[in-house]
């Protein structure tokens, strides 16, 4: 039995091992000076966050033409980190194309506040390649709340009227009309009978197949006390202002 290269081999998968277990996960510690929206916030430092893994539905800052929910979201966040101090925790890719930094957000306690947005219903699971360290997390409590009804999942339709083609690779769904599901190859698409059933399986909509929630009136008058979790700590006393301090985040 060659030994040298038993050992050998077995030093090469410890240090494997090691690299893999001991690869640092950069968390640091911040306070919120401002929440834009659902999913992105500001820092005291400057630093505009945008929450991995997960997509709210947008505030129109320009002309007030806001999606349903959006406030809502808007305003759950609020209440989960505004003036308040925060860990960060970034995945392989820490920047998007409009410079913000990407992470995961905990509370005090150690709650991911992208998980609690996607469980309350006020945010649906948006993965991105290379960043996916919690998706599978993210989409089981995306099918609780799925099931439960809540937010912007009371009117989602299990029926089939209309069928969706979904893409392995980027985690999207289009219509069958939509000209980018119709250049998805062969090989990256997978068929969805419903939207129900994209949601499902973790895919979100292109910005052209955006989902009929959007029908709903903006006034949805989110009840924050429905949110199934427990005990919450009240708003924070730290005040907002009207507008964000360096213009709108209209980037999602």
């Amino acid at each position: 039995m060659n030994y040298s290269r038993i050992t050998s081999l077995f030093m090469a998968l410890a240090l494997f091992a090691g690299l893999f277990v001991l690869s640092p996960v950069r968390a640091q510690s911040y306070r919120v000076a401002f929440v834009y929206d659902g999913d992105t916030i500001l820092l005291q430092n400057g630093t505009k966050i945008r929450y991995l893994g997960i997509d709210t539905p947008e505030i129109d800052h320009e002309n007030g033409n806001d999606a349903p929910f959006s406030r809502d979201a808007r305003d759950f966040n609020r209440e989960l980190v505004n003036g308040k101090t925060v860990t960060l925790e970034y995945d392989r890719q820490t920047k998007d194309r409009y410079k913000r930094t990407l992470a995961y957000v905990f509370i005090e306690g150690g709650e991911m506040v992208n998980a609690l947005m996607v469980k309350s219903g006020l945010a649906h699971v948006l993965s991105c390649r290379p960043n996916l360290r919690y998706r599978s997390d993210l989409l089981s409590v995306q099918r609780q709340a799925i099931q439960e009804r809540l937010g912007i999942w009371k009117n989602l339709s299990m029926d089939g009227g209309t069928k969706y083609r979904g893409n392995k690779k980027s985690f999207r769904f289009h219509r069958i009309s939509c000209p980018s599901g119709k250049q998805i190859a062969i090989n990256s698409r997978i068929a969805f009978p419903s939207m129900y059933d994209a949601f499902w399986q973790g895919y979100s909509p292109c910005h052209r197949c955006l989902p009929r929630w959007l029908d709903q009136s903006a006034n949805s008058q989110f009840d924050t006390n429905s949110y199934p979790q427990e005990r919450r700590e009240p708003l924070s006393e730290a005040p907002h202002p009207a507008q964000p301090p360096q213009g709108s985040d209209r980037e999602k």
